[in-house]
């Protein structure tokens, strides 16, 4: 998850370091973005066909947006 920060008169983000290390993302390459605002998504995961739950589709849609140390804390 990242935070939407003022730039100017534009809104901006920074890709968390794991996610630009884990995707071998460098300056200058062109990337493709889903943005999600936090909050309730379930009148978007009713909407989808498929056979996992609004929880599973929530819960995978997250995964990769944990930072390593997110994941630690949450395991336990």
């Amino acid at each position: 998850m990242v935070t939407a920060k003022k730039w100017g008169s534009s809104i901006g983000v920074i890709i968390p370091r794991e996610i630009v290390q884990k995707q071998n993302i460098k300056e200058g390459d062109e990337i493709v973005i889903s943005i999600f605002k936090k909050g309730d998504l379930s009148d978007t995961f009713g909407t989808l066909k498929t056979k996992l739950t609004g929880q599973q589709l929530k819960d995978l849609s997250r995964r990769d947006w944990e930072s390593s140390s997110d994941r630690k804390f949450r395991k336990g």
